[in-house]
């Protein structure tokens, strides 16, 4: 069985996690979310981009 998950939805799950089990304030999450939405405007977001998409190849693994 194949489950796809956005990956924007596996780092909610995460974020939520953090709040919840590890005390983190969500100030701080909403802070680093932030600091995502902005990044994602500047000349690093294509790096960040090829290197997400590049990491999840690699833990999915080749399905030939």
């Amino acid at each position: 069985m194949t489950v796809s998950l956005p990956l924007v939805v596996v780092l909610g799950f995460f974020a939520w996690g953090a709040v919840r089990f590890l005390g983190v304030r969500a100030w701080v999450v909403v802070l680093v979310a932030l600091f995502g939405f902005w990044l994602s405007h500047t000349f690093l977001a294509p790096a960040i981009e090829t290197g997400t998409r590049s990491g999840v190849h690699v833990i999915n693994g080749s399905h030939a």
